[in-house]
C-alpha cells in the first residue's frame, strides 16, 4: 500500500512539474509573439539554446574552487539539484552509472550544482554524496546566485553544453542514462 501511494505521489509531482513548465513556456511564447507585452529577458528565462553558458566560480564539496571555464573543450552536463528533491534522488544513480561508463571515453564532465542555499547544509550534501557513491564533481551554490542565474527553479534542471560552452539543450526534470547518452551523442 505504501509503495502505491509513493508511486502515485511521484506521478502527481512529475505531472505537476510538466504542467507548470508548459504554462511557463507558453507564457514566454506569448510574450515574444505579442509585441505589446514584455519580452522575456535572460534573467527571466535562463540561458537559451545556442547561447554561451555564463562562467562562474564556486567551491566543490571538498572545498576546491572550480570554474565552468575550467571545463572548456569538454562536453558538460550541468545539473542543478537538492538532497530533498525526489526526482533528483531518482536521477543521481543514472548520472553516476553514465559517468562511470561513458564520461572519460566521450570527453564528458558532469557538474552537479547543489542548490545549497535552499538545501539542508553542506553536511547533508556530503552525506547524500556518500550514500549515493557519487564520484563526479559536486559544486555548492551557497549564495543561490547560480540557481537564480540559470533559472533552476524546478529541479532537477540540467544544461547540456557543447565543447565551446554553448547550450545544446535545457532539460527540466529527471534524466536517465539512455537520455544522457542520446544528448551527449548530439554534442559537438
Amino acid at each position: 500500500m505504501d509503495k502505491k501511494w509513493f508511486g502515485l505521489l511521484l506521478l502527481v509531482l512529475l505531472v505537476g512539474i510538466a504542467v507548470v513548465n508548459m504554462v511557463k513556456d507558453r507564457q514566454e511564447v506569448t510574450e515574444i509573439e505579442n509585441p505589446g507585452t514584455k519580452a522575456p529577458s535572460t534573467a527571466q528565462s535562463g540561458i537559451d539554446v545556442g547561447e554561451k553558458a555564463p562562467d562562474f566560480t564556486v567551491k566543490t564539496i571538498q572545498g576546491e574552487e572550480v570554474s565552468l571555464s575550467d571545463y572548456e573543450g569538454k562536453k558538460v552536463i550541468l545539473n542543478f539539484w537538492a538532497t530533498w528533491c525526489p526526482p533528483c534522488k531518482a536521477e543521481m544513480p543514472h548520472m553516476q552509472k553514465y559517468y562511470e561508463k561513458e564520461a572519460e571515453k566521450n570527453n564528458v564532465e558532469i557538474l552537479a550544482v547543489n542548490l545549497t542555499k535552499n538545501d539542508k547544509g553542506k553536511e547533508t550534501v556530503a552525506d547524500f554524496v556518500k550514500q549515493y557513491g557519487l564520484t563526479f564533481p559536486i559544486l555548492l551554490d551557497e549564495e543561490g546566485t547560480l540557481g537564480e542565474q540559470y533559472q533552476a527553479f524546478t529541479i532537477p534542471t540540467t544544461y547540456v553544453l557543447n565543447t565551446d560552452g554553448t547550450v545544446h539543450q535545457k532539460i527540466v526534470g529527471p534524466m536517465d542514462e539512455a537520455m544522457m547518452e542520446q544528448l551527449v551523442s548530439e554534442l559537438k
